[in-house]
């Protein structure tokens, strides 16, 4: 009995002394385990992954001016208010536009009905030149004839005149024959009076037929003036295509006055548009410098947009980076003023560092050269923004920390 006293005593010590050495051994598995996941992640990390803290995000940022000269009567929106795209910025006086509206619809209205005049001239001018050609034709041939009649009547003229005067000398030379027979009564007076009528009348038959040669070889004239004006009319006519070609071309002259009319119209539809100046992407309003009743030039700078739509990360990356680096491969970009990772993927790696797209490059022909680790500007695109960023959270200038999976 006394000596099973010390017996039970020492089994105390010895758990005692097991339990330290089992806690122990826990701690250094969980160390172990602790340093192997660290080492694991920072393998994984230095091998499979380029991150960098100097990247910002970028976007673009529109000089909203005006596309007229006006002055403003409205403005619409405030310093750093969100805007889609569409909305009406300011508002210009649209009175001047208006009007130069109105005279372009006048100027378009007058060209158009002048063009349906000329239109419908082609065929009349066509239908009347053809008329004309043909009568022109028929008095060429009448005018011909009356020639040919002229001519006929100056020849029977012609034989009356000869038949006048040959009846003119046979009743003179009777007269004179009959005069010393009467004078010594072989004939009587009777007879010597009705010579002297004869050769009077013989006379004036000769008179008679000397007028109407006259007056055939005048007619003759005329006739081959006649004819010769019909000619010329004739040879006019002839002009008849040349004359549709004329209306035709005054016709297509007057179709291009109505698209002239029609692009000033518009362009002075367009103008009186621009009264309304307004956001030409979602963004916010920055920068405003526009004022009511301030008058404003075309081109004139009034406020700067920043587009909210399309925003990328621009992520200078070490040049010893930039070995694992490549167009297409995912990137988790960490944005410092949300706490949030966004998706994107690298689309275009820098032409330049930055120390030689500076204003002033280095000049390392010195002798002194110290060679220091240059960095490229690489781009990044987000691929679902809309999705990640529906509440516009994301500025361009904001700082962010891009990781990029390269494996």
């Amino acid at each position: 009995m006394a000596e099973a006293t010390p017996a039970s005593g020492e089994q105390p010590e010895q758990k005692q002394t097991e339990v330290p050495k089992k806690s122990r051994r826990g701690i250094l598995f969980i160390i172990l385990a602790v340093l192997i996941v660290g080492a694991g992640y920072f393998y994984w990390r230095s091998t499979f992954t380029e991150d960098t803290d100097d990247a910002q995000i970028n976007g673009h940022l529109i000089q909203v001016s005006s596309r007229i000269a006006g002055q403003v009567v409205k403005i619409d929106v405030d310093e750093n208010q969100l805007v889609t795209k569409g909305t009406v910025i300011a508002e210009l006086d649209p009175a001047d536009y208006q009007v130069a509206v109105q005279n372009a619809q006048a100027v378009l209205a007058s060209a158009k009905a002048n063009a349906e005049a000329a239109r419908v001239a082609v065929p009349i001018t066509s239908i009347n030149t053809g008329s004309t050609l043909r009568s022109a034709g028929s008095d060429i041939t009448s005018a011909h004839a009356g020639v040919l009649q002229a001519e006929s009547q100056l020849e029977a003229a012609h034989a009356k005149v000869a038949e006048a005067k040959a009846n003119a000398t046979k009743t003179s030379a009777d007269l004179e024959r009959y005069r010393p027979l009467v004078a010594k009564d072989v004939i009587s007076k009777q007879q010597f009076d009705a010579a002297v009528a004869a050769a009077d009348a013989a006379k004036a038959t000769l008179a008679s037929a000397l007028a109407n040669e006259q007056a055939a070889a005048e007619f003759v004239k005329v006739a081959h003036e006649r004819e010769s004006q019909s000619q010329s009319s004739f040879k006019s006519a002839e002009t008849g295509p040349q004359q549709v070609a004329v209306q035709n071309a005054r016709a297509l002259q007057a179709q291009a006055q109505v698209a002239q009319a029609e692009a000033q119209l518009a362009s002075a539809q367009l103008n009186l548009s621009y009264t309304k100046i307004v956001a030409p992407a979602n963004g916010i309003i920055t920068r405003k410098s526009l004022e009511p009743n301030q008058n404003i030039s075309a081109g004139q700078n009034l406020l700067t947009l920043v587009s909210l739509d399309d925003l990328w990360v621009t992520a200078n990356f070490k040049e010893t980076q930039l070995k694992h680096i490549a167009a297409g491969q995912s990137v988790e970009v960490t944005v410092d003023a949300t706490g949030k990772t966004y998706h994107g993927k690298v689309t275009q790696i820098g032409g330049a560092t930055g120390s030689v797209l500076s204003l002033f490059p280095p000049e390392n022909a010195t002798g002194n050269y110290v060679k220091v680790v240059q960095r490229l500007p690489v781009r990044i695109d987000f691929t679902d923004l809309a999705n990640e960023d529906k509440e516009h959270s994301l500025r361009p200038g904001l700082s962010v920390e891009p990781n990029v999976n390269v494996k």
